[in-house]
């Protein structure tokens, strides 16, 4: 069965409650945790009662590597990857998703993939490393991650594909999700266009069929080929003009969603 969620981050910065309602208000399934500096992020009565209340489920959570969360559950990551897992255990998630490290975390970076499997098998939970994208610095290659940005390569076990670093690496999501296999455990549903040609990077995280990537016919195949997993929209709302558009952004997300992995179910149409 797949299931089409929606992550906090398609709201940011609003609070985790205004995420489960917008959520509800546009359709969505359910529900993807970002683990952020909002302390409902990290609680587990707090997250059961707005499942509750909202009726949404919450099928993932995202362990916390951006910057701002860098002191979220102190600086060690595989602290943050173990709490993480043990959030998503406690509130009934099946995935946790998770970047690559960075090359100078050392000893998490040298140890990731075995970091991964542990905690995997002491809670339970499912740990899907996220596809990432190459960094460039004063016009100068950068390999920011290690093993590397494409789980695909890696002996891992589950793997999230992001459609906008995707396009941010010059790669097709749909034969990275053939590649993937009975791997690929996760999708963030969004869209991107390829870097610009001075070089610059920005990770637009952009309404599906809006980018250059094979959003449609991605899903169009994990349909054909009866997957099995969540779909999550990570989506940037930030320049909607206002909450109804925000509201019609997220909407449209469903509706695309529904259409092209052929799941025949009905989106909301007021607010």
């Amino acid at each position: 069965m797949i299931t089409v969620g929606m992550s906090t981050s398609c709201t940011f910065p609003k609070s985790v409650e205004t995420s489960f309602q917008i959520a509800r208000d546009a359709g969505f399934d359910g529900m993807e945790i970002m683990i952020s500096t909002d302390q409902t992020s990290r609680s587990v009565d707090a997250l059961k009662r707005l499942i509750d209340k909202y009726q949404l489920p919450v099928l993932a959570v995202h362990a916390p590597v951006l910057l701002f969360t860098q002191f979220v559950w102190g600086r060690d990551q595989r602290t943050k990857l173990q709490r993480s897992a043990e959030l998503a255990r406690d509130i009934g998630a099946s995935t946790v998703v998770v970047h690559p490290p960075f090359r100078w975390q050392s000893g998490y970076a040298e140890n990731f993939l075995d970091i991964v499997r542990e905690i995997n098998a002491d809670t339970g939970t499912e740990i899907a490393v996220e596809n990432m994208f190459p960094w460039k610095v004063s016009g100068r290659a950068l390999q920011a991650y290690k093993p590397g940005i494409d789980p695909v390569e890696m002996d891992c076990d589950a793997i999230t594909l992001d459609f906008s670093h995707a396009a941010l690496s010059g790669r097709d999501s749909l034969q990275m999700a053939k590649a993937a296999g009975d791997r690929l455990r996760h999708i963030h549903l969004c869209d991107g266009q390829a870097p610009e040609a001075n070089d610059k990077l920005f990770d637009e995280h952009l309404a599906p069929g809006e980018g250059g990537q094979p959003v449609a016919e991605t899903l169009q195949y994990l349909a054909s080929i009866g997957w099995s997993g969540h779909v999550v929209a990570e989506v940037n709302t930030r320049k909607a003009k206002n909450e109804p558009d925000r509201l019609r952004m997220l909407r449209e997300t469903v509706a695309f969603a529904h259409e092209h992995l052929q799941l025949g179910r009905s989106v909301p149409d007021t607010v």
